[in-house]
């Protein structure tokens, strides 16, 4: 389940404050707010925030050392001396070894590229210093992307009489090394400290060969977006400048991985690009990443590129494996507590770190993986937005054989023997130090969709490039059914209009009975203008959709239609208890933990006779989320799997429970029977009445599911109950089919109503 929060809030000042600028530079007050909320609030920051461009570059000299850097590289190609690069093996460093490494040859200097293999670990090591100096012998070094903590490296280097330049971006320690340094983090006359370490090498690049160095801004831009530093500032101009070039003309590097090349967003960086240059580090061959962005061979090119899509594939793959174990695990042992901290024997430490993220999100919870080595485990943390996992660690250090990171993110060593004691331990901070609000996924939203809503989105697509720091907006609507189909058969997709506004909603066949239902929901989207065929469409795609599970009405039929339909799935041991006994036990489990508590109920009146169950959140058909908080599930549908869960506990009559794995199952002993069943008729001359309407209406359409079906036939004589439980009846004795939305009869086939579960579990309950 997630919260709805807004982006903003505006005071009646503020508000005036972005009317005022909506009027200044010409646009629509949505837009204004939308500016105004992210620092952009004067009409001078507007312009230039709306028209990123190389003009807005600083001036690399007001960095701290790069006058000084400057003159020893010069001294450095007068003087013929051998100049080495030290880089990272993840996207940023990659991306930074490119980049000074063409501009240096540019400048006159063929250096020297040292990147180590992840498994030699991040920055630099006296090992990997000694591989250089038995290598090259060089003169200088030269580090993109790290060496700002390797103090007692540098040292080491000096100590070679070798000179050392320091390029980095990461925080500062106590102590610098003692050489020539540049980071925007030094402070000084350089007003923006949010480059990435490819972002220092473009901004050193310009120093050295001027405004050559702008060409080189396609590798700063897809560093920028891996390396999630924030699309603001100067980002914002080296992401735009990047793209631009990649998309109009794209290095062989480039194109050799897009294929064909059209529209390139930041999105194309993140979600394509990145992964596959990261994979290569991965997979323990980072060389190829760095020689596909360092060699101009066309042949050469094309066969690495080759092997970084399949680097990719392969990195895909075994993260999918990595995820399934841990979710076997999760099923296994249960995660009812703060923290998700699992084991793999085989889990590789290159890959845990993309499936904590994986699992964090899911389950909504600060998520900590690790691979075994030998008596110890190494592994990596990820965090949810409002959970601090640094600080966390920092609490349970004498658990810890070594750790670091920031809030969200962190590489963790822990011995076997301390493994569970530190478990423990993050979770008992947690639970101390965070509220339950505090695990709640949060979606923020700028405001309601609006009635001009092309103006809008042509104003919103100049936000772009989008991502970390400036994030596309997003707007709700509000609706109750919605008349939505895929948008092709058997697609996951789906498509609809909502006051004229077209909307697709990729994977949303999951939301398909929520959007049909008559609840009130609020559909949140992001506005879209895309090119399709020399045409313009502007759409809106929706990103979720959010129901407060109390509101709704006319959803009978479709709690009996899913009630009927898990009848016909088979049920392990129930525990019958008196209602009083019930409430006690639903009251002990909420008290004792947020996690692993699912009651199941299909008529909301039943719900009232649980006052434990007061505060719990509710949602419709199938939880929204796998974080298996406690939750009340209105009406769960077919679909719905509460695997997971320690208990579920059905309210209400028939006693009928959706899969549930290994669950513990609950009912009351006198189950209070759901309304609708009170509507529906079941004597076989009814029924034969039901089917003799039904064979009259053959080959009409229907619609999704036996409810919305019931509501088109609208067959006189009978209720909509009878109806939908008829057509449940009929189709599980294989007597009609509803499958392709359309009603078909199967005469002459001979059977009765008893070989029906659906009917015998209802007649059952109605005679009682």
């Amino acid at each position: 389940m997630k919260k709805l929060v807004r982006e903003f809030d505006f005071s009646p000042e503020q508000l005036h404050a972005a009317e005022c600028l909506a009027s200044e530079i010409g646009v629509t007050v949505t837009t204004a707010c939308v500016l105004y909320a992210r620092g952009v609030d004067t009409p001078e920051k507007a312009r230039r925030f709306l028209a990123p461009s190389e003009k807005n570059f600083l001036s690399p000299f007001l960095l701290k050392g790069m006058r000084e850097a400057v003159e020893l590289i010069t001294r450095a190609r007068d003087e013929e001396w051998r100049v080495a690069v030290f880089g990272d093996y993840d996207a940023d460093g990659i991306g930074a070894c490119a980049i000074l490494s063409r501009a240096l040859r540019q400048f006159g200097i063929e250096a020297y590229l040292y990147v180590p293999e992840r498994k030699e670990g991040y920055g630099m090591s006296p090992e990997a210093i000694d591989r250089i100096f038995d290598d090259f012998l060089p003169d200088l070094v030269i580090t993109v992307d790290c060496g700002i903590s390797n103090r007692k490296e540098v040292e080491y280097i000096r100590e070679q009489g070798a000179d050392v330049i320091v390029t980095d971006h990461h925080e500062l320690p106590d102590v610098l090394p003692d050489c020539i340094v540049i980071n925007p983090k030094l402070g000084g006359d350089y007003p923006y400290d949010n480059l990435c370490g490819a972002g220092v090498a473009l901004k050193l690049s310009q120093a050295l060969i001027g405004e050559k160095a702008n060409e080189l801004a396609d590798f700063a831009a897809l560093s920028t977006v891996a390396d999630s530093v924030p699309l603001v500032g100067e980002n914002r101009d080296i992401v735009a400048v990047g793209l631009k070039r990649i998309e109009k003309a794209p290095r062989l590097a480039f194109s050799a991985l897009l294929g064909k090349t059209g529209e390139v967003t930041a999105q194309t960086l993140a979600y394509f690009l990145a992964p596959r240059v990261n994979a290569a580090g991965r997979m323990g061959d980072v060389q190829a990443a760095l020689k596909l962005f360092t060699t101009d061979d066309e042949e050469e090119i094309a066969s690495l590129a080759v092997a970084l899509n399949a680097y990719n594939a392969e990195r895909q793959r075994y993260c999918d494996e990595l995820c399934a174990q841990a979710h076997a695990q999760i099923a296994e042992e249960g995660a009812y507590g703060n923290v998700v901290m699992l084991a793999g024997d085989q889990w590789s430490a290159g890959f845990v770190g993309i499936a904590a993220a994986r699992i964090a999100e899911e389950f909504a919870r600060p998520t900590l993986l690790f691979g075994r080595r030998g008596g110890s485990f190494k592994g990596s943390a990820r965090s949810i937005e409002n959970v601090n996992i640094f600080e966390a660690l920092k609490s349970c250090a004498q658990y810890i054989d070594e750790f670091g990171g920031h809030a969200q993110a962190a590489g963790v060593n822990v011995s076997e023997e301390n493994f569970e004691s530190l478990a423990r331990a993050l979770d008992e901070y947690i639970g101390t130090h965070y509220t339950r609000e505090d695990f709640l996924p949060t979606i923020a939203v700028a405001g309601e969709g609006t009635e001009d809503f092309i103006t809008v989105a042509h104003e919103l697509a100049a936000l772009e490039p989008c991502g970390m720091g400036n994030r596309r907006p997003l707007f709700t609507l509000s609706a109750k059914r919605v008349a939505c189909e895929p948008l092709k058969p058997l697609s996951p997709h789906l498509g609809f209009s909502i006051g004229g506004m077209d909307l697709v909603y990729f994977g949303g066949i999951k939301d398909l009975a929520l959007l049909r239902s008559d609840v009130e929901k609020q559909i949140v989207f992001e506005y879209n203008v895309s090119q399709f065929r020399g045409k313009e469409q502007v759409k809106g795609f929706v990103r979720c959709v959010l129901y407060d599970g109390a509101s709704g009405e006319d959803i009978e039929l479709d709690a009996l239609e899913n009630c009927l339909k898990n009848l016909a799935f088979s049920q392990h041991e129930v525990s019958f208890l008196p209602e009083e006994a019930l409430n006690s036990l639903l009251a002990e489990k909420i008290a004792s933990c947020d996690y692993g508590l699912a009651a199941i109920v299909y008529d909301r009146k039943n719900l009232a006779r649980y006052p434990a169950l007061k505060e719990v959140p509710s949602e419709i058909f199938t939880p929204s989320s796998g974080s298996l908080l406690n939750t009340v599930v209105f009406a769960p549908s077919a679909g719905c799997s509460l695997a997971g869960f320690r208990e579920v506990v059905a309210l209400d009559a028939p006693v009928v429970f959706p899969p549930a794995g290994h669950a513990k199952l609950y009912a009351p002993a006198d189950a209070p029977v759901m309304g609708a069943l009170s509507k529906v008729a079941h004597t076989r001359e009814e029924l034969l009445g039901v089917f003799s309407a039904l064979r009259a209406a053959e080959g009409c359409a229907l619609g999704y599911g036996y409810a919305e079906s019931a509501r088109r036939l609208d067959l006189h004589g009978y209720s909509r109950e009878t109806v939908v439980f008829a057509l449940a009846v009929f189709e599980e004795l294989g007597l009609i089919s509803t499958a392709e939305g359309y009603l078909k009869i199967y005469r002459g086939k001979k059977t009765d109503l008893a070989n029906s579960r659906i009917y015998t579990a209802v007649r059952n309950l109605k005679e009682q």
